[in-house]
Formats: structure tokens, sequence, C-alpha cells
């Protein structure tokens, strides 16, 4: 069974990504929900390991960008290669026609370079002149940021950051988790690297996620989803802080990810339900990057967490 498999290479990847439960966990939520992921934290979390230590486990292509102030869209795309012999013009494939992209410092590209990113996420496909090019079935795109440092960067712009599924918030692992890594890297200097007990094809990604879609939803959840997010657009509603932090609430894409984000968790839980524990559980990831908080929150110190804890205690399920 798919779920098997699934268990095994979170199982694995844990054993690899030591500390980083919630990086682990929500990298198969995505691979599962078919969306992508934005991955925020300070440098040597493993973040990097993690993209990777995946594509050893599925059948898929692995590629790493760099992202650079003088990277050009064409270093992702590909571009047409002028051929003196017969005088025609190939195109040359780019990165981005690989299965699994890590985008390493997303922030650190110019717009151009961003937005022919966010095309390929968006559509599955790149267009190059007057050409347009389909994308494998399976992509998955990991973009990373580093928050410590912020000179020479390209904020992503709101309306882009609403086209990835989740914004994931990673932190230091605790001294036990250290002593730990500190163990696993000394063992892996050695020759010692443990191999994933599971390759997963892709067409048995597929149907796992056409399972994760058949998962059972109760009207009720459905509903508590809805009313989660029309709290982030009327927050007043609800209560009078709400309505003086929030500037703009999550788009209609908010709510489709907590819907496939909760199903993914569920079913990588080995049940055919969604409990509000699993919506609450991804409630952060997807929201944390769609809301838009105003001047007088800033000033109050109000940090977008904050704001996404008083939505669910003021929420209730039903």
């Amino acid at each position: 069974m798919a779920i098997e498999q699934f268990s095994k290479l979170q199982e694995h990847l844990s054993e690899q990504i030591v500390g980083q439960h919630a990086l682990v966990e929500n990298l198969l939520i995505a691979l599962l929900a078919d969306g992508h992921l934005i991955v925020e934290g300070p440098p040597g979390l493993a973040k990097t390991r993690a993209i990777n230590s995946l594509a050893d486990g599925v059948d898929a292509d692995f590629h790493r960008i760099q992202f650079t102030p003088d990277l050009l869209p064409a270093d992702l795309t590909g571009t047409d290669i002028y051929r003196p012999e017969d005088g025609t013009f190939v195109f040359q494939h780019g990165p981005l026609f690989q299965n699994l992209i890590l985008a390493d410092e997303i922030n650190r590209a110019p717009a151009k370079v961003q937005s022919a990113l966010l095309e390929a996420m968006a559509e599955g496909q790149v267009t190059v002149g007057k050409t347009t090019y389909k994308l494998p079935d399976l992509f998955l795109v990991m973009a990373t940021q580093n928050p410590l440092e912020q000179e020479g960067t390209y904020p992503l712009p709101e309306a882009q950051l609403d086209r990835f599924l989740m914004h994931l918030e990673i932190d230091y692992p605790n001294a036990a988790s250290e002593l730990e890594i500190l163990r696993l890297n000394r063992g892996e200097a050695l020759n010692e690297k443990k191999t994933p007990l599971t390759n997963i094809s892709q067409a048995e990604i597929f149907t796992a996620r056409k399972e994760t879609l058949e998962i059972y939803l109760a009207p009720v959840l459905e509903q508590y989803i809805v009313d989660l997010i029309m709290a982030t657009r009327d927050g007043e509603k609800y209560d009078d802080n709400l309505g003086k932090w929030l500037a703009y609430g999550a788009s209609p894409r908010a709510t489709i990810a907590l819907d496939r984000c909760s199903r993914a968790r569920a079913w990588l839980n080995g049940r055919d339900f969604v409990s509000p524990e699993d919506i609450q559980a991804v409630f952060h990831n997807c929201l944390r990057h769609r809301l838009m908080l105003t001047y007088q929150a800033e000033a109050e110190g109000i940090t977008t967490n904050q704001v996404l804890d008083r939505i669910l205690t003021l929420v209730a399920v039903g």
C-alpha cells in the first residue's frame, strides 16, 4: 500500500533530518497536496538535505538552483541555442524541467527571475520566446529564505507569496537533537550513510494524491475551514483587535490549501477522515504568508503568528 511506503519514507527522512519533524512532515504534505512550499530559517538547518533526501526516496530528478542577483530567467527555463551547422535553433532545457527543485535563497534573485519561477509553479509550464513548454507532471519547488540577512535581497510581493501552498518557519534544534546530528555526521564521514528503504514511483505518488482527495471531510469541518478564512477578512466580527490588525485577509487559494493539506496530513497519519486537529496543525503554514497586517499591528509588535493564534482561539468548530 502507498501509505506503508510513505510511512517508511517519512521514517527515513526523520533519521536523516534530525530535529526538524515539521520540515519533514510538511515536505511530504506538499508532495501529496501537489503544491510548493517556502521554508524560512537560519542557514545550516538541513533545508537542502531535506529535499535531497526526499529525491533519494522517490523516483524523481532533483536540481538545486542558487539564486543570485545576476541570475537571468533563461538560467531557469532554458533557451534556444543556435546550431551553425544547419542554421536552426534548438531549445536547451533549463533546470526547471526536473521533478524536485530547490530554489535556494529565492529572495536574492531579481523580479524577472522570480516571475519565471512563479509561472512554472502556477501553470506547470515555461514560456521562451513564443513557445510554451510543459513541465513534468511531478513538479515540486521548495524555496528557501534566510531571515538573518536582508541586504541585497528582493522580497517577494504578497501576491507572489500567495502562489506557495505553505510557508514554513524552522528554528535551531534542541540539545538532544544537536548531539544526534553530531553523531550522524560522524557516521556519514565514515561512509555509514543510510539508504532509503523504499523508492516510491511517480505513479504511486499520483495514486497517493488521489487517495488524499478521497479522505472524508465532514460538512461541519468544511464550514470550519471557511469560517477560519472569513475571520482573516472580517476580523472585526470576531474581535476588535483582529479588525485593527488585519489589512488584507487570505484569498480562496488559502481555503483550497487548508483543505488539501489537512487531507494529506490525515492520510499520512493513517486515517480516512480529517479531524479538527489536522486543520489546526496546517493552519499557520497555509496562512502565514497570505495575510497583510496594518501599520498599527506592526507598531504594537504584533506578528502574523500571533494573529493566527488569535483566530484559532476565536473561531469554534461547528
